[in-house]
């Protein structure tokens, strides 16, 4: 499994989905793929348009994590505090829960956008299925 900053998730000239995952300790792989697989559907999106899945960096280590990313064949990218927040900036969920735990407004939102890069956008807001959310951010560049 490959593990990434934030800086290296788009390619020259790619555009690239990433799905932005937050989820509870000891969450499962078929737990969070089932999320992940919920929100690239209702973005009208193929699971092969992936590029990548973020998560904040206390929970690169998470097995259910590293499974799926593995089961993906896509990079996990985890992304440090102070890029969340940055990104948290751009959330457009507000979870006070979250905030308070997290310091920033949704774990899955911001982890997309920052893993995302410069002028990503959100394609599919945070879903929350069981134990997990995830948000899907597109990269700013052209493909």
């Amino acid at each position: 499994m490959a593990s990434g900053a934030a800086a290296d998730a788009v390619g020259v000239g790619q555009a690239m989905i990433v799905a932005g995952v937050g989820c509870r300790k000891h969450a499962l792989a078929e737990a969070i793929a089932a999320a992940i697989d919920m929100s690239l559907a209702g973005a009208g999106l193929a699971r092969d348009r992936l590029g990548a899945i973020a998560t904040a960096a206390a929970k690169q280590n998470e097995p259910g994590l590293v499974e799926t990313a593995v089961a993906f064949g896509v990079p996990l990218i985890a992304v440090e505090q102070a890029a969340l927040e940055a990104a948290g900036q751009h959330a457009v969920t507000r979870s006070e829960r979250v905030m308070a735990l997290t310091g920033v407004p949704s774990v899955a939102e911001a982890a997309a956008i920052a893993a995302a890069g410069p002028g990503a956008r959100l394609v599919a807001r945070r879903t929350a299925l069981g134990p997990v959310t995830c948000a899907l951010a597109q990269s700013g560049e052209a493909s």
